[in-house]
């Protein structure tokens, strides 16, 4: 079957010239109609291509997004208006459209053997950085495993990705895959013992082109899986990145590659136990401050230079608990950034006495604050100075 459109025609072409059948002004700025376009519209979970038209005087014109309008008109929309009836230098850009191919084939190929291995469909897939699938049931990791070695092996067969079109009669008789139910013309891309599936998308010529699937991740999702995959050029950049990760976690710790796991797990163990003797030390440092502190008109109000947020927090519970007074401030310095130039400290306010939920508000609008929590115990951030504060607080809770 003959398709006006040159990207169906050959997916390799990569420059081409064409009359502007029309232009005008749309929300996108400008949309273009040409006699034959090599730009393919996003269709078939396929993103559209990119790229740009060369005018007569030379002026390169970028094409943001391409677009399907019915069945017969494909719409380029671009920052510029191009005039109809002129011939215009189109050029995509190939490496974005190629891994665009190398992807959505190898999707074909990893649904297509999820379906004949364990009988799920794809019920959904999305492509961007990376390939998005939603499979109809339940995978868990050896099955995956199977499915992503088995997609490689496919590809290093360098098996023909063959687009055929059958007529009705003979497509009853054939096993494919669709997500809709299909009337007229059926395109289907059918790859030998892995896949045969409706699909409008564009793809690679052999599967050897793909270079490589790699699936990332998988979860639960909706009573199926929902996997992660890239391939072909972004399997390679997510295989660089790693390496570098890993180098540098090797580097760090000075370790062979493939102790790696070991050392950072001896890390992790060395830094829970760090944890542990930092939490029995800060509780020890708030029993102490509990006995030391003793409360002002009923109201226990501290400045903690070394403590963090959550720190500050125990702490406030732990002067809640001890009775010494029916309301505890606890402070601590904060990150001036949000407000150059004042003061900030975070804030932990808790009472036995009084509704916080209630007084947040009002200390939050005298001092500039942000936060707030239930009517026991608020939390947050003062952008005001200590005076500010003290007098503010003693106002809130009827001290004079």
């Amino acid at each position: 079957m003959e398709f006006t459109e040159a990207f169906y025609n050959d997916p390799y072409l990569t420059e081409q010239d064409s009359t502007v059948q029309s232009c005008e002004p749309c929300k996108k700025g400008y949309k273009a109609v040409l006699s034959d376009t090599i730009f393919y519209p996003e269709g078939g979970g396929q993103p559209s291509d990119r790229g740009f038209l060369v005018t007569g005087d030379g002026t390169r014109i970028p094409v943001n997004d391409v677009k399907r309008n019915g069945e017969d008109m494909v719409e380029l929309y671009m920052e510029s208006p191009v005039s109809s009836g002129d011939t215009v230098h189109q050029v995509i850009d190939w490496d974005f459209r190629f891994s665009l191919m190398q992807n959505h084939s190898g999707e074909h190929i990893v649904s297509g053997l999820i379906n004949r291995e364990y009988g799920f469909e794809n019920e959904g897939f999305h492509m961007s950085d990376v390939i998005t699938i939603d499979i109809s049931g339940e995978l868990d990791r050896e099955q995956i495993i199977n499915i992503e070695r088995k997609a490689n092996q496919a590809i290093w067969k360098n098996i023909p990705v063959n687009i055929i079109f059958p007529e009705m009669g003979e497509l009853e008789d054939l096993n494919y895959r669709s997500k809709k139910e299909l009337s007229g013309k059926v395109r289907l891309v059918n790859i030998e013992d892995t896949d045969s599936c409706a699909c409008c998308g564009l793809h690679v010529k052999r599967t050897g082109e793909i270079g490589l699937i790699k699936i990332l991740s998988f979860i639960r999702y909706k009573g199926g899986v929902r996997l992660e995959m890239v391939c072909g050029d972004k399997a390679l950049l997510d295989y660089e990145r790693k390496l570098d990760s890993i180098t540098e976690i090797k580097n760090a710790l000075s370790v062979k590659p493939e102790e790696v796991t070991e050392a950072v797990n001896r890390v992790l163990e060395e830094s829970a136990e760090k944890s542990g003797r930092i939490a029995l030390l800060n509780s020890r440092y708030f029993d102490m401050r509990t006995a030391e502190l003793q409360g002002d008109n009923d109201i226990i109000f501290t400045v903690e230079k070394e403590l963090d947020g959550q720190e500050i927090r125990k702490l406030c519970d732990r002067l809640n608990k001890s009775g010494k007074a029916g309301t505890s401030v606890v402070l601590a310095p904060a990150d001036k950034e949000d407000e150059p130039g004042e003061e900030a400290y975070l804030y932990v306010i808790g009472s036995t006495k009084h509704d916080l939920k209630s007084a947040a508000k009002a200390l939050n609008d005298v001092l500039k604050g942000r936060g707030g929590g239930s009517k026991e115990m608020i939390q947050g951030t003062f952008y005001a100075d200590m005076e500010s504060i003290k007098s503010a607080v003693n106002k809130a809770f009827g001290v004079n």
